[in-house]
């Protein structure tokens, strides 16, 4: 799997500005209402990284949950890291 090249990557970001580049990764930090909500959402989130098959780093502190993302078998960021963004996004809204 290839990386995302700068310019993919800025296209990316420009459509989900709530997302951060960070180096060799993509995070974005989720408040939701309380504790139970964001266990919620990292459990949502946790099923359709499995699927994928593509696990981001978690860090949880009480309301809010820190996604980042990267492909370490591919030294960056790829549509792995992108297309699991995009379902985090659309987990949060539903959620």
């Amino acid at each position: 799997m290839n990386t995302l090249d700068d310019l993919e990557i800025e296209g990316f970001l420009g459509e989900h500005p709530q997302w951060e580049r960070d180096g060799n990764a993509i995070r974005r930090t989720f408040r939701l209402t309380d504790f139970v909500a964001a266990m919620g959402f990292v459990t949502r989130v946790a099923l359709i990284a499995q699927r994928l098959n593509h696990h981001p780093d978690i860090d949880i502190r009480w309301n809010e949950v820190t996604l980042t993302l990267t492909s370490h078998d591919a030294g960056g960021i790829t549509d792995r890291d992108t297309e699991l963004a995009r379902h985090a996004d659309r987990v949060v809204v539903a959620g």
